[in-house]
């Protein structure tokens, strides 16, 4: 009796290992199958991000490791109105912060067509209110002439902006030639992120010293974090570049169901969702410019012919059709190869952007998507000739376009993003804004 009952159970026991295969979703085996293909290592672990706050397998600049104090500092200086003290009029003092043109609702990006600085009033729900101050001429206020970059995932982007002209290695090794203005900062041969941090307090009319840090109340954190810093040296744009940096570069988009599938859960998408991806993955083509590990690409810059920001109307103010951002790469190297070529963005949290590409020129991600699938240049200015190769109809289906949106928009959507805020910064000022009109509609008065 004995003997039978064991050699039911062994029975059972190898049906269930030959049948185990057969009962896995041929989807997750699908979608593995194409992710090792698509990945430049041949390993769909290469699109694993690391987990939030593990600052020791998060890319970092050699000269700024990331630490938990340090990040926290950076999180309260980039909504901190405080710093906003070199307005071009003495009414917006104080009025502004990084997350101005970076609000964490709508993916960190402008809550607009183009972000508004100093020179800009009221908020909105998502920072879709926020409008120029009647008494600033077009060309005063600060605003961007390309759209403002989602800022998740930028640990993975060395050299920054649309055309990559901030950092002194990786593409810009060889460009040595042009650095000039506001790219002299370069010659630190720091990366991307710290150098255009640096450059960015001047171009974005904001001011730190040792004098500002201590009535804001800051210096006993930047006496922590930079102790090993010389005083003379401790309280200015380096260390608080180094202090925003390590904040923007913990901003790791590790609870995004993709990644929670990437980590071995296969429930964490749908099976629309998993179509979604193979599609992104496999006949779509999107894996062949973005397979970078957060879906970007950090060495290449393409061409896909899409307007500019000075074409969306009266959302757009000081730009128009000779701005060179409007050149892309080109406008940085000033060679012909690279014109009108735009760096390729990480895709997470894209979600609540609201407006797409560099010049804002769609409105949702299916708009994106479609634009892809047709692909046919909407911009008469961007030569035929330096179209990427790799833009050409898809052949989607209406079924297959909502099936990649649907990827885009949930899978690569980590909820988590309000961990990235502050409770409150330094100063007691309302954030992201602190003008009047902002402050109303913040709930801060």
């Amino acid at each position: 009796m004995k003997k039978y009952a064991l050699g039911v159970f062994v029975f059972v026991l190898v049906l269930y290992g030959c049948s185990s295969d057969e009962l896995k979703n041929p989807l997750d085996v699908d979608l593995r199958a194409a992710l090792a293909k698509a990945s430049p290592t041949g390993n769909a672990d290469h699109f694993i991000l690391p987990d939030y706050g593990d600052y020791a397998s998060i890319p970092a600049d050699p000269n700024n490791p990331l630490t938990e104090l340090k990040v926290e500092l950076g999180r309260m200086l980039f909504f901190e109105t405080g710093l906003a003290l070199d307005p071009l009029f003495e009414e917006s003092k104080g009025t502004w912060s990084c997350a101005t043109c970076h609000i964490p609702e709508a993916g960190f990006m402008p809550g607009r067509a183009q972000g508004i600085a100093d020179g800009g009033a009221g908020f909105g729900v998502n920072g879709e209110g926020r409008t120029k101050l009647f008494f600033y001429d077009n060309d005063e206020p600060d605003v961007q002439g390309a759209r403002a970059l989602n800022v998740m995932n930028t640990a993975y982007v060395p050299n920054t902006t649309w055309s990559g002209k901030f950092g002194g290695g990786d593409n810009n090794i060889g460009t040595e030639d042009v650095w000039e203005g506001d790219t002299e900062i370069n010659r630190l041969g720091l990366s991307g992120m710290e150098s255009q941090i640096i450059e960015g307090f001047a171009l974005h009319r904001m001011n730190i010293n040792e004098t500002i840090i201590d009535t804001l109340g800051y210096k006993p954190y930047f006496n922590a974090v930079f102790g090993n810093f010389p005083e003379s040296e401790r309280y200015g744009k380096l260390t608080a570049s180094f202090a925003l940096s390590a904040y923007l570069r913990s901003m790791i988009t590790s609870d995004a169901p993709f990644q929670h599938w990437l980590k071995g859960d296969e429930q964490a998408m749908s099976d629309e969702e998993k179509e979604g991806a193979l599609l992104f993955f496999g006949k779509a083509g999107c894996y062949k410019c973005h397979n970078g590990t957060p879906l970007n690409n950090p060495t290449q810059f393409y061409a896909i012919g899409v307007k500019d920001l000075y074409e969306t109307g009266d959302e757009a103010i000081n730009t128009g059709i000779d701005d060179k951002r409007n050149k892309g790469r080109g406008g940085f190297t000033k060679r012909e190869e690279d014109m009108y070529k735009f760096k390729v963005p990480g895709l997470y949290n894209m979600k609540g952007g609201g407006f797409y590409f560099h010049g804002s020129s769609k409105r949702s991600l299916k708009e994106v998507v479609k634009y892809f699938n047709v692909a046919q240049k909407e911009n008469a200015l961007v030569p035929q000739s330096q179209i990427a190769p790799q833009f050409r109809p898809l052949g989607l289906t209406e079924e297959e376009i909502d099936k990649v949106v649907l990827f885009l928009e949930h899978s690569l959507y980590d909820h988590e993003y309000h961990r990235h805020v502050p409770e409150a910064v330094l100063s007691g000022n309302c954030f992201p804004n602190n003008d009047e009109l902002s402050r109303t509609e913040l709930g801060c008065n």
